[in-house]
């Protein structure tokens, strides 16, 4: 275990803090010896107390002021989720200025779009694949004046080729004077904006969400509303700091309550390093979970008849005990003496592949069965759901320990109300709702109405105010019979089913029946190919390692290798009984009538994913409208369940 701190709740300092930077200078001068962060060296962890990284900070501060960066000028920051970032986003805030992260594997245009809209001054850029990507991007590009490369053997290898190539020495002199430092934040009002979060472009370009000061603080002063943090608590992070869920709720509220952290040395690491920090808060996406999930029933399939008879006896207990556990009551006496048994069969080692520590889990941005969540509910891995979005500064509901529904997203946190509308539109107002969007009045003005955020979800509210999410509003398919279906809960029946399908695209609108598309997950295909004998050992071991540095990333050669294995009979017929499955939890109208399987995952280099790995939907309608034309013109190209 990492070095934290006593067992006792934290101390808050958002209640005091001004700006997001003044929530930093209070953090240090509250808790400068303690672990902040950890990174892993030549094998080891390596600890950065919070007056370490304080003062990191201020030499970035500083290098920015030298430079005549101007308060309230933009300041770009590409890179995986590292101290680093952290170090460059907190110093631009230091200096008053307005920071926004760019994800990782983006495109040149697309990295040329982010920077010429925002108008960035400096970019700070990770590895030798972005830079180069950012310098073909800044091509004549006036507004940007400054390229830092993070490492000094970076700047070496790369300073001759863009004048606008700056040492990182720039940034590591002396930390800036702290009145200047306070001259600046003195000048920031409440209402200015501090970051940009460019949302993932669903529907278009992305979007620059203006996020205050007053957002980012507002929240977090209301942080202890959904869980009491110990000092003693570690947290592990991973996910990209270009989202505003890490950025403002897991990078922030950790300087709020002085939360220690671990970063993983990258995102194909994570599974190990778990059992390295054995963190007690740990948040993620749905689709790890679901991962999880699947990969454990999976490993179960291929065990012996009495091991699998002992799995079903555990995960039968799981299931009774989760609605104790979910109301925090202790379990009868009799149910109790089986979960200690299944405890020890099974349970640790569920609980042991997240760290075995984890008293606190969220996960938020999409659905997640219910089954998954009352499986690890029962054997002592509690997963809070919750919602919002980038522009509510992150999360406006949420369950929490005390006050769980599952299906739901939780209740509303404090400040905010909300009400839904006549078309089952959720709307929120409050200190939460952001600023507007950045050079773009017109889209400001049709999300934000007389103060009340239109989110495009579409919810329901029960009689105890928890909310349930059902799909988004764009998303709603109505059928040539006037049915009016949420593809989300069609594509999670058929999706959680098997561990070989990686997403499902539910498709109807003004048709006669709902039809699916299958795209397989490419490492389970990879192995169910191996053993088919259509799939090399080596092969798979290749491209697992290539998912593991680039989760996101579907190469050619990937694609090549899965379409081998989708056109065989034991994948048909796994994801026949996947749809089979699926269409029992479905009334009759959702069930999927007819089924497509595509030769490969969706992906981002075919623009049907968003880097936070959200699909694409007018995309994928429009990539293969003649697939779905063809789904229902001529019966024997898809399959029937």
């Amino acid at each position: 275990m990492l070095q934290t701190g006593a067992h006792i709740a934290v101390t808050p300092v958002a209640d005091k803090a001004s700006t997001v930077g003044d929530l930093l200078l209070r953090r240090v001068q509250r808790g400068r010896i303690k672990p902040a962060m950890y990174e892993k060296e030549g094998g080891r962890w390596r600890a950065v107390t919070w007056g370490q990284f304080g003062e990191r900070a201020s030499q970035v501060a500083q290098g920015l002021i030298a430079l005549g960066i101007e308060p309230g000028e933009r300041v770009a920051i590409l890179g995986p989720t590292k101290i680093a970032w952290g170090s460059f986003d907190m110093g631009a805030q230091l200096a008053g200025l307005i920071s926004f992260g760019i994800y990782p594997k983006q495109s040149a245009e697309q990295i040329r779009y982010l920077l010429s809209h925002s108008d960035a001054r400096v970019i700070f850029v990770a590895d030798e694949e972005e830079l180069a990507g950012v310098l073909e991007a800044a091509q004549g590009l006036e507004t940007l004046r400054h390229v830092v490369p993070w490492t000094l053997e970076l700047f070496e290898a790369s300073k001759g080729r863009d004048p606008r190539i700056l040492s990182p020495r720039h940034f590591a002199g002396e930390a800036a004077d702290p009145t200047v430092i306070k001259e600046r934040q003195a000048t920031i009002e409440p209402d200015d904006t501090a970051i940009l979060v460019y949302t993932s472009g669903t529907t278009g370009p992305p979007k620059a969400a203006m996020i205050t000061h007053r957002n980012i603080l507002s929240l977090l002063r209301n942080q202890a509303d959904m869980i009491t943090f110990y000092d003693d608590d570690i947290s592990f992070s991973f996910l990209p700091m270009a989202h505003v869920a890490e950025r403002v709720l897991a990078f922030y509220g950790r300087i709020n309550t002085g939360l220690t952290t671990a970063y993983a040395t990258s995102v194909g690491t994570v599974l190990g390093e778990l059992g390295e920090v054995r963190p007690t808060i740990f948040g993620s996406v749905p689709r790890i979970y679901e991962k999880a999930y699947a990969k454990i029933h999976s490993e179960v399939e291929k065990t012996s008849p009495g091991v699998q008879k002992i799995f079903a006896f555990a995960a039968s207990v799981a299931r009774q005990a989760a609605p104790h556990f979910l109301r925090d009551e202790p379990l009868p006496l009799a149910l109790k003496a089986k979960w200690a048994l299944a405890d020890r069969a099974v349970f640790t080692k569920v609980r042991g592949a997240f760290g075995g520590r984890v008293r606190y889990s969220v996960t938020g941005a999409a659905p997640i069965a219910r089954d998954i969540l009352e499986f690890f509910w029962g054997v002592g891995l509690p997963i809070f759901e919750v919602y919002g979005m980038t522009e509510a500064t992150v999360i406006t509901h949420a369950n929490r320990p005390g006050a769980v529904k599952l299906g739901t997203v939780g209740q509303l946190l404090a400040d905010l109300e909300h009400q839904i509308a006549e078309d089952g539109e959720v709307l929120i107002k409050g200190p939460y709702v952001f600023k507007g969007y950045f050079k773009n009045d017109e889209a400001t003005a049709s999300t934000v109405i007389d103060g009340w955020l239109h989110t495009g979800d579409v919810g329901k509210l029960d009689a105890e105010g928890f909310l349930r999410i059902t799909d988004r509003k764009k998303h709603l398919i109505i059928t040539a019979g006037g049915k009016n279906l949420a593809p989300a809960n069609i594509e999670n029946a058929i999706k959680n089913q098997d561990p070989l399908i990686s997403q499902v695209h539910a498709h109807g609108d003004a048709r006669p029946f709902v039809c699916a598309l299958l795209a397989p997950s490419p490492i389970e295909t990879l192995e169910l190919g191996v053993e088919l004998g259509l799939v090399d050992e080596s092969e798979l071991e290749t491209r697992t390692a290539e998912l593991m540095r680039n989760p996101a990333g579907r190469s050619e050669a990937l694609n090549a290798l899965t379409a081998k294995v989708v056109r065989h009979e034991a994948f048909v017929s796994r994801a026949r009984e996947a749809v089979r499955k699926g269409n029992r939890d479905l009334s009759q109208v959702e069930k999927v009538k007819r089924f497509f399987i595509l030769d490969r995952d969706f992906s981002q280099e075919h623009g049907e994913l968003t880097p936070t790995m959200k699909l694409k939907r007018k995309t994928v309608e429009s990539s293969y409208r003649e697939t779905f034309d063809r789904i229902y013109d001529e019966p024997g190209f898809a399959i029937e369940p």
